[in-house]
């Protein structure tokens, strides 16, 4: 699939119906969500009955791998046996040699029954001595006892536990090789073997690229419940950065490693079992982003890409990419080859001027954050959590004028109002003020009126009201275009 094949994914959603009146806020029209976007299901009753068959014969693939022991690759032949057969053709020299070197094959088992100290200047020469030679010593090796505690990302792999993860994550392999029961469990044993031998089950305890933290980082979740990651590709536009991340190879090595220690801080986020979210949402922001010139940079994602495909099967949802320059083209092209068309199927392409309206399918505006365009906001000290005041949502035809009403029912010195206002694409008039109850009284302006230019960000505002009344958020569309409108309200008591 091509990137411009992938840009139908961005379908525009059909825009709420057009209000001539006056929009109350109490009275909201709720945001429309993607109807496209949703995970594949868990439950073993909605899978196909091909499915079901690849999946109970993966499981008796599994469990027989586990109980025979032949989930990882065997080690070299054990150096054990060669030194036993060699020590029993050479048994009759080594008695005769001398008195001094007797004491070098002495097995721990005789060192145990012996009495008196142990010759220091001998340590070296028992090390060489691999092979036990009492058969008290001789048993088989660890690797030998049958493990069926191996698991993946905290899931017991073995069907015999009966863990509801299990299916979960034998699906994904599953789906990442069409259902082919064979490359499935090839691609699972050669997952569990890089595991162990780059030891990615303790990579969360481990200090790396500490400089990278803004580069990647989770925030929130989307519609479904799937944890966000936020890749920010423009920090490496820094020349000091770029080269203490990608300078040498060793230097990309620590940042592949970076990379996969992020995935598994997702994977924590995630709930693998049926009906859970299972997969992520990645947003890559390639604003600012350095172009494919750069060697380094382009090696190290298209390892990156590799790494994470071979070993991360169907943990992402939707592969999001934003503020797209026009060489991510050519960066596509490049990395087409590695990717499977499963892989680029959830691929969705946004230019710089569709970021906020592309978000919304995928993510509730209380979730996004106001860089692009949403109402969440770090250590945000009024709207606490995104239950804290629903998001509504209204459309502004061009040249119309609508106006969004938050009453103040009571005067209460110790209440204030608050208020969000984001407006896709704004170029709008917008003024704020408050109407009181009482036709006596004088209207106050909260915010004279202004002209917003296209780049402007989420507007919040406060009002503290010692009478009954209203503030009115009047917004002019001078525009030729149709314009989304979101905004939320809430009052706070003062303590």
């Amino acid at each position: 699939m091509t990137v411009e094949e992938t840009q139908v994914a961005v379908a525009v959603e059909e825009p709420v119906k057009e209000c001539e009146k006056a929009v109350v806020a109490e009275k909201p029209a709720k945001v429309e969500k993607s109807s496209s976007y949703k995970e594949e299901s868990n439950y073993l009753s909605d899978l196909k009955e091909f499915e079901k068959k690849a999946l109970v014969e993966l499981k008796a693939k599994l469990e027989e791998a586990i109980l025979g022991n032949n989930i990882f690759k065997k080690d070299e032949p054990k150096k054990v046996e060669e030194k036993k057969e060699e020590k029993t053709e050479e048994a009759e020299p080594a008695a005769v040699k001398t008195e001094e070197a007797e004491p070098a094959v002495k097995t721990e088992c005789a060192e145990k029954t012996e009495e008196g100290e142990k010759a220091p200047e001998l340590a070296e020469e028992k090390e060489q001595v691999v092979a036990p030679v009492c058969e008290e010593e001789a048993k088989p090796e660890s690797s030998d006892v049958v493990d069926t505690d191996i698991s993946l990302w905290g899931v017991p792999l073995f069907p015999g536990k009966g863990s509801e993860g299990t299916d979960v994550v034998l699906l994904k392999f599953l789906r990442a090789r069409e259902f082919k029961v064979n490359e499935a469990f090839e691609m699972l044993k050669k997952t569990l073997q890089w595991r162990k031998d780059s030891k990615i089950d303790s990579i969360l305890e481990e200090d790396i690229c500490s400089d990278l933290s803004s580069a990647a980082y989770l925030n929130g979740v989307d519609r479904e419940g799937h944890p966000v990651c936020y890749n920010i590709f423009g920090v490496f536009d820094s020349e000091e950065l770029y080269q203490k991340t990608f300078g040498n190879e060793e230097k990309r090595g620590q940042f592949l490693r970076w990379r996969v220690q992020l995935m598994e801080k997702s994977i924590q986020k995630l709930e693998l079992r049926p009906g859970g979210a299972t997969s992520l949402l990645q947003i890559n922001d390639l604003k600012n982003s350095p172009g494919p010139i750069k060697k380094e940079l382009r090696v190290a994602t298209k390892q990156a890409v590799g790494l994470l495909q071979d070993n991360y099967p169907e943990l992402v949802a939707k592969n999001i990419f934003i503020n797209v320059p026009f060489w991510y083209y050519a960066l596509n092209a490049l990395l087409s080859p590695f990717l499977t068309q499963r892989t680029k199927s959830k691929f969705v392409v946004a230019r710089p001027a569709k970021v906020t309206e592309t978000l919304l399918k995928y993510i509730p505006a209380e979730e996004i954050p106001i860089q692009y365009g949403g109402f969440k906001r770090e250590d945000d000290t009024e709207f606490f959590s995104s239950e804290d005041g629903s998001v509504s949502e209204l459309t502004l035809k061009a040249g119309s004028t609508q106006t969004i009403e938050i009453e103040a029912a009571e005067a209460d010195s110790s209440s204030t109002l608050v208020w969000d206002v984001s407006i896709l694409g704004w170029e709008v008039n917008y003024k704020e003020e408050f109407v009181p109850s009482d036709e006596g009284s004088y209207t106050i302006i909260v915010q004279k009126k202004k002209k917003i230019g296209a780049n402007e960000g989420p507007i919040r505002n406060t009002f503290r009201s010692n009478e009954p009344g209203k503030v009115v958020l009047t917004i002019e569309n001078t525009s030729s275009k149709k314009k989304r409108v979101l905004y939320r309200h809430k009052t706070n008591k003062c303590v």
